[in-house]
């Protein structure tokens, strides 16, 4: 419902998070432009077309704060070919269910292989199933 309206005003959907800490949630929209980047003005002219179809369709039935952001250096991965754009980065990527033995994996994003995403930790490399993965973003290298 809501990435029609941000290509709609010329902008990448990157992807969006929902989440909620006890009373306060949360719906942050992640907007970008490879060309130019994202200033606050990109968001707030986003956020603004967002709230009216927001107010309209009423998706969400508790109170909530609506944030529309760039992804940033530290960008979280939505979607499969995001990772596959990423390969050669350094990610951090958390499972929600252990997979040989840890839910944490922090190293260099080779790609991806079908369904599976290849990160290599300390010279071992992991195939990382893709449904399993419950967030994920690149480390940024300050050199």
């Amino acid at each position: 419902m809501l990435q029609p309206v941000v290509e709609g005003l010329g902008y990448e959907f990157w992807g969006l998070e929902y989440r909620t800490q006890g009373r306060h949630t949360v719906l942050r929209i992640f907007i970008d432009d490879a060309e130019k980047g994202i200033s606050v003005d990109d968001c707030e002219k986003v956020s603004r077309q967002i709230s009216g179809v927001l107010d309209v369709e009423d998706p969400i039935q508790v109170e909530y704060t609506l944030e529309v952001s760039s992804p940033g250096m530290d960008r979280p991965l939505f979607q499969l070919a995001q990772y596959e754009a990423f390969a050669g980065h350094r990610v951090e990527i958390r499972l929600r269910m252990p997979f040989e033995g840890r839910r944490k994996f922090q190293g260099l994003l080779k790609g991806i292989e079908e369904a599976d995403v290849v990160v290599v930790v300390d010279d071992h490399e992991y195939l990382l199933p893709f449904d399993s993965i419950e967030r994920a973003h690149i480390v940024p290298v300050f050199e």
